[in-house]
């Protein structure tokens, strides 16, 4: 087993969500996903996404909060103690991280300065290649 950082914990993966994730992949309306699969960041993220391309920025700001919020007790419950890489490339991961920075999107456009800054670091301590998918490295 080799380790990027012999110093640091292992990357935290999120379990595969198969049924939520074809639902997604079929083109089902974000919002039945997430009324059938709760707990489905990725369902919440795109609402977020969806809300903030739409000019809905409050909207968007509830979508991404519960979004991350349901990602972080997922995250908590595979291991993760608050810290270390959440990799971008593990899909399960990806509703998460775009859920923090749709939140981070949101909360800079209301003026929440420090919640944006937060977001971004947060984003970018996960996963460089996340902060730079989402816009917010």
């Amino acid at each position: 087993m080799t380790h990027a950082n012999l110093l640091g914990p292992e990357p935290t993966r999120l379990p595969e969500r198969a049924d939520a994730e074809a639902a997604m992949d079929s083109g089902t309306d974000p919002a039945e996903v997430a009324a059938e699969h709760p707990d489905y960041s990725e369902a919440w993220a795109a609402l977020a996404e969806k809300s903030l391309a739409a000019g809905e920025v409050i909207a968007a700001y509830a979508y991404a909060r519960t979004g991350y919020h349901r990602g972080l007790d997922q995250l908590r419950r595979a291991g993760w103690k608050g810290h270390g890489p959440v990799p971008w490339e593990h899909r399960p991961n990806q509703g998460f991280l775009r859920a923090l920075a749709a939140l981070g999107t949101a909360a800079g456009r209301i003026g929440e300065t420090e919640e944006y800054e937060r977001c971004k670091q947060f984003l970018t301590e996960s996963d460089p290649a996340a902060a730079e998918a989402a816009g917010l490295s």
